[in-house]
Parts: structure tokens; sequence; C-alpha cells
């Protein structure tokens, strides 16, 4: 399968590895085509599991091993993350974050979906995608819009992570 591991929490804070580090134990411990995108956290591997959450735990049992820290790991296959780049529903400005969620876990989803009715349109959108979440938020306010807290709350249980549209499209073009 070729996958996206979204690696959640690192190189911020205390938890830092070098990515080329983390290809190296990737590809030691069998996966193949292994390729990291930027330094926050993605993934690119072929596995011979198929089954995402199997694949997520290998990876984060390399960097428990490897590196000494618990990382929360959601892993998608890449033509998920492909037809998530192309259903992205909002306009794509610079004053906006465009973000996908990810969700290991379908009861975060379908809650964080249930959040988004209300929502001032003109201030953060939410849609849903399939198998996840669309959101647009200004830029500033990620943390403490509405959506943005109830996320929080989400993301520090490690079953959610989100990516912005413009890293999805560099994850494609290097899968």
């Amino acid at each position: 399968m070729r996958a996206v591991a979204l690696l959640r929490g690192v190189n911020v804070g205390g938890v830092r590895f070098a990515m080329a580090d983390l290809r190296a134990a990737l590809e030691a411990a069998g996966s193949t085509d292994v390729r990291t995108v930027l330094a926050s956290g993605n993934v690119l591997l072929t596995a011979a599991e198929d089954e995402p959450q199997r694949i997520a735990d290998g990876v984060s049992a390399v960097i428990r091993e490897r590196f000494g820290f618990d990382v929360a790991v959601i892993v998608v296959g890449l033509p998920v993350v492909r037809a998530a780049v192309d259903g992205y529903p909002f306009a794509r400005t610079d004053d906006r974050h465009a973000y996908v969620v990810f969700a290991g876990d379908d009861r975060a989803l379908a809650d964080l979906g249930d959040a988004a009715a209300g929502l001032d349109p003109a201030e953060e959108q939410v849609a849903r995608g399939d198998g996840v979440l669309y959101w647009d938020v200004p830029k500033g306010r990620t943390l403490d819009s509405p959506f943005g807290k109830r996320f929080g709350r989400w993301q520090k249980s490690g079953v959610v992570t989100t990516r912005n549209v413009n890293t999805l499209d560099k994850i494609v073009a290097a899968g």
C-alpha cells in the first residue's frame, strides 16, 4: 500500500528528530520508497501491510524504539490525500488557512462534523468530505475559533490531525 503517515507534534516542542533519520529507520523496519515531506512529520511509504491502523502502529513503534518518543500517527492511503486535495470545497486565499482534518477514529470525525453546525460562515467553514473534514479559518484564528477549540480537545487525544492543503499538494507531488 502506498501510504501517507501523518505524525502529530513532530519537530515542535521537545519532540525533535531528523526526517532523514526517520526515513532510514522506517526502511530498516521494512518499508520501501520512503520519502519525507517538510520537517513536520509527513511520510510517504510503501508498506506490505494494507491496513492503515497497523501501518500507523508500526510507524509509532519505530519512532518509540529509535527516537524514544510516543508520537500519534494517522495513516491514510495516498489516493485519500489526492482526493482530499481535489475535493477541497472552499476558496484558497492568502488570508485564510485551508485545512483538511484526518482522523484515526470515526467518532472524532463525526463529533467534529456535528460541531460544524451553527458556525458563522463569515468566520470559519467546515464541510464533510469522504473520510475527512475540510476546514477554512482566518490565519491567526486556528486555536481560538469555535471549531478550533473543539478540534483542540480531540487533537490532544492523538486521534486527529490537520494538514494545510498546500502541504498536501507537496505530499501528492512527492507521491
